[in-house]
């Protein structure tokens, strides 16, 4: 019993061993597991937001933000982007553009989790009020409900810490997180959208992608019918 149990620690230590040498691989700015992940989980949290919001739109990718993002998370220098606060340096479109960085270890990190982490400071923060009790910029830049592109990347940055510490960075717009200034609506989800669509309590965006996704669906139904 004695020599299985021992036998049973050495198999342990040496699994661990061998795991905490794999390459952990830095997904790109164009992997699509990672594209969707970063959205799905923004667009989750964006839709659980209390008080309800009666015009939080969904959000979807953008490649500029993505490269922007890439690019500031490459620097390996764990504060805000230097072009945030000058006038389309960040993006061609949008003037200014939002921020959240997250730090942590490599073998850990999926964007729902470090999205959630930003996510969790809702519980310091007051809507009624807009009082936060210590920081809450990340949980309101994620509920700002006129920021409807998102583009994030991450980086192993081994002078930030040990080995696999790693930098993710998400930008936004049009940037939040304005002064003095509720994050969204309160109300009854998707009663400001404009429109009779409501996507899982969010406000689609008729955008170029949008609008391309909603004519392949009717292009698949028309065929589907005619087929009948």
């Amino acid at each position: 019993m004695v020599l299985r149990n021992e036998l049973s620690c050495l198999w342990t230590l040496g699994f661990c061993l061998v795991a905490s040498k794999l390459p952990f691989t830095v997904p790109s700015i164009e992997d699509e597991s990672f594209i969707d992940d970063c959205v799905a989980a923004h667009n989750e949290m964006r839709g659980q937001v209390q008080p309800p919001a009666a015009n939080m739109k969904h959000m979807t990718w953008d490649e500029g933000l993505a490269k922007t993002a890439k690019a500031w998370a490459n620097k390996c220098t764990y504060t805000h982007n230097s072009c945030l606060k000058k006038s389309y340096k960040c993006h061609p479109t949008f003037e200014f553009v939002g921020e959240n960085i997250w730090k942590g270890g490599l073998p850990i990190f999926t964007p729902k989790l470090a999205i959630g982490a930003w996510y969790s400071e809702k519980n310091l923060y007051n809507y009624s009020s807009l009082h936060c009790s210590k920081v809450c910029s990340h949980y309101t830049q994620i509920a700002w409900a006129n920021s409807y592109k998102v583009g994030c990347a991450i980086t192993n940055c081994p002078n930030l810490g040990r080995d696999k510490t790693s930098i993710f960075v998400c930008d936004y717009g049009p940037a939040g997180n304005y002064i003095n200034t509720y994050p969204y609506k309160r109300g009854a989800p998707c009663s400001m959208c404009g429109g009779e669509i409501c996507e899982n309590k969010l406000c689609p965006v008729l955008d170029d992608n949008f609008c391309l996704s909603q004519t392949i669906s009717l292009l698949r139904l028309k065929q589907e019918l005619t087929s009948l």
